[in-house]
């Protein structure tokens, strides 16, 4: 496939870009995120199911952005986002529905400056891959691969090419995740030591349609029994830990609940004879992952999808001088004067450390999907398009959070065995900088 590399590898090497060596380019300004450049940027959007629609809504809300190609295997669903751009007052874009390859023909496009995938899982990779391979920033919805083989091609994708990918976790620019940031970069905690979080959310409704019957989701509950869902978990952790900047996953070892939720939710809603409750399902409910990071700290991962609860990510990160625990929505400070051991609300925290990223146009926040964490990490993966830097999370990054899928899969099969992390950035966690998020 002849590729048209609409922003040209030579800008990208000039201004700093990664090679093939994997040297990182420099990551964009929190100002020129802010700063509200206008300069025009097109994205072509694949994918527009639940999520791509929500992504495409956010994209049209912001000034400068457009979208001249819209793709999906579904007509119906193409031809909705299609009118939605025009009602945005753009023109009319062109739609790729020709089945699952016709992406390749959107990624072709010589007037496209990045992509924003949002598609099943088995897509992501390949479809990432395509728009690097074509000059294309590649903005990937979680997780960014599924297997390991995926992680390493993604890097060595975006090094060959110099292109930028970032996998889109909302959860690491949430206004609590990034205050709570801020306060350990200023010391408020002493060294972090250890972190929990989690992924806690009956998702069956995801899973599963309105008859029960599995949606593609679904499928991957029969096949594998491993953290299939682990980057909201690790998303903010990434950052609060240094891992990639000082630090790095070492090993994990993963163990798995049995399958009982599945079963059991299906035959209340739908009866005992509902074929979709009679299947196999190897996803253990309640998947537990723990990772020792290569200075010695310690990270508990958990996944809890398919049994019924309410929505809670547990986070909660401790150091030498105090923590904080999102479920108490709360943080204890050692040397805080007259608190003893006492916990203190963490809303004045939230209000003092608030960062710039949540401060400017809070109304467009608030009105974004996620409570503005979708607007956040868009406008912010738009600032880096626009100006041909690297984006807030990097492929080091999207694959190191991504990687867990493969890796608990593999400890779990094994009996709970350690399994080792690779090393992405080939060493150089040890001399990168703290870079996500970082305030000038």
């Amino acid at each position: 496939m002849k590729h048209h590399a609409t922003i040209e590898r030579r800008e990208f090497l000039k201004a700093g870009t990664a090679t093939v060596a994997g040297t990182l380019l420099a990551p964009a300004t929190l100002g020129q995120a802010l700063a509200g450049d206008t300069k025009s940027v097109r994205i072509g959007s694949v994918g527009v199911g639940g999520r791509g629609t929500a992504l495409l809504r956010t994209l049209l809300r912001m000034k400068g952005v457009e979208v001249p190609a819209v793709c999906d295997t579904n007509p119906a669903a193409a031809t909705k986002a299609q009118q939605m751009v025009v009602s945005s007052g753009w023109k009319e874009p062109t739609l790729y529905t020709k089945g699952e390859e016709d992406f390749r023909r959107l990624m072709d496009r010589a007037d496209l400056d990045a992509v924003i995938i949002a598609t099943p899982w088995e897509w992501h990779t390949p479809m990432a891959v395509c728009a690097m391979k074509a000059g294309k920033y590649a903005g990937v919805e979680v997780p960014a691969a599924i297997t390991l083989d995926e992680c390493w091609e993604l890097v060595k994708t975006s090094e060959a090419t110099g292109v930028p990918c970032m996998m889109l976790e909302n959860w690491s620019f949430r206004r609590d995740n990034l205050a709570v940031l801020k306060m350990i970069r200023a010391g408020l905690f002493g060294e972090i030591v250890h972190c929990h979080c989690a992924h806690s959310h009956n998702c069956m409704h995801w899973y599963f349609d309105a008859q029960g019957r599995p949606r593609w989701s679904g499928d991957h509950l029969l096949r594998r029994n491993a953290d299939q869902y682990p980057t909201h978990s690790l998303g903010p952790v990434m950052s609060w830990m240094d891992i990639n900047c000082g630090d790095r996953l070492d090993y994990v070892v993963s163990m798995a609940s049995r399958s009982l939720g599945i079963k059991d939710q299906l035959e209340r809603k739908h009866g005992r004879d509902h074929a979709p409750a009679k299947l196999p399902y190897k996803q253990g409910d309640i998947v537990t992952t723990m990772v020792k990071t290569a200075r010695g700290n310690t990270i508990v991962i958990a996944m809890d999808m398919q049994l019924p609860r309410p929505y809670d990510n547990r986070w909660q990160i401790q150091g030498t001088r105090g923590l904080y625990n999102e479920q108490r929505d709360a943080v204890f400070l050692a040397d805080s004067p007259g608190k003893a051991e006492n916990w203190e609300p963490f809303g004045p925290y939230q209000e003092k450390y608030d960062h710039a990223m949540c401060k400017d146009a809070p109304g467009a926040i608030q009105g974004g999907s996620h409570g503005g964490t979708d607007v956040i990490e868009l406008r912010e993966f738009v600032a880096a398009v626009r100006a041909k830097t690297q984006t807030p999370i990097d492929v080091y990054d999207s694959v190191t959070m991504s990687v867990i899928f493969p890796l608990s899969e593999r400890s779990i099969a094994a009996g709970s065995a350690p399994v080792k992390c690779p090393d992405f950035t080939g060493g150089r966690w040890k001399t990168t900088k703290p870079k996500f998020a970082v305030e000038s």
